[in-house]
């Protein structure tokens, strides 16, 4: 009996990664040509199920967010799309969490959290609007009374999908959308650019990798992550602001300066 249950779960699994698949594929040939505008679908989850976080977000609206869309679609002008790259939409709250990236890395814990994830997704998105739109970001946002530093945000490009975590205070909302715009450029292909302890790498990490002399630099690059002020600090951009999309990401993205 046990074995003919564990042979059903792992069809199951298999039926959903060919539905996630499929999926994706359809997808991803529009994020990849920039021929239309992409639809971000944002969520927000109570991470530690505080009343404070929950508060917080109640209070949190589609304008929130806004500043996300205008930094992609105003860095996209200057690499030469012609139309708005992404447009944000906001879904709500959700009540239901995500599943978690396994604390024990392994390759088979990835791989399986990662399906397990984007099945999940799926779903939510599907249930709340009836529709899956091209990226979905969840944002699980924490008490900045009771948590002081969070987990590691993920950007799945082969999910357009992002678990990103937050901190649930109007102070922090700037440097949130800092990280949701890292994890939204993750989905659409581009990868990381500071190195173990989390330093801006030259030249791609650099907002002006040619500046002389090359600190301290004013900006961060948004796959950097930080701003570089000497060979070895660095420090966090608190708004969108102070951020750029440099052009070895724009480039991963399908970006090329026309």
């Amino acid at each position: 009996m046990r074995k003919n249950f564990r042979y059903f779960r792992y069809l199951v699994l298999l039926l959903i990664l060919l539905f996630v698949i499929v999926h994706e594929y359809q997808v991803e040939d529009r994020v990849t040509s920039w021929a239309e505008t992409l639809q971000v679908q944002v969520f927000a989850i109570n991470g530690d199920g505080r009343p404070a976080t929950d508060k917080y977000i109640k209070g949190l609206k589609l304008a929130d967010f806004k500043p996300i869309e205008n930094f992609v679609n105003k860095e996209a002008k200057r690499y030469g799309i012609p139309i708005d790259a992404i447009k944000i939409n906001y879904g709500g709250e959700l009540k239901s969490g995500p599943p978690q990236p396994p604390r024990q890395a392994s390759v088979l814990n990835n791989i399986l959290w990662s399906l397990h994830f984007r099945g999940w997704a799926l779903y939510q998105s599907y249930r709340n609007h009836r529709e899956s739109l091209d990226i979905n970001l969840f944002i699980s946002y924490y008490d900045t009374g009771t948590t002081k530093s969070l987990r590691h945000s993920v950007g799945l490009q082969r999910g357009l999908i992002g678990l990103i975590n937050g901190f649930a205070s109007k102070n922090y909302n700037g440097s949130n959308n800092v990280v949701i715009a890292h994890e939204l450029m993750h989905t659409m292909g581009a990868s990381d650019k500071y190195d173990q302890l989390n330093m801006p790498v030259h030249p791609g990490g650099f907002a002006d990798p040619y500046l002389e002399p090359l600190y301290p630099q004013y900006l961060a690059e948004v796959m950097g992550g930080r701003i570089p002020i000497s060979a070895n600090r660095a420090r966090i951009p608190e708004k969108l602001g102070q951020v750029v999309i440099g052009a070895y990401s724009a480039a991963e993205i399908g970006w090329y300066v026309q």
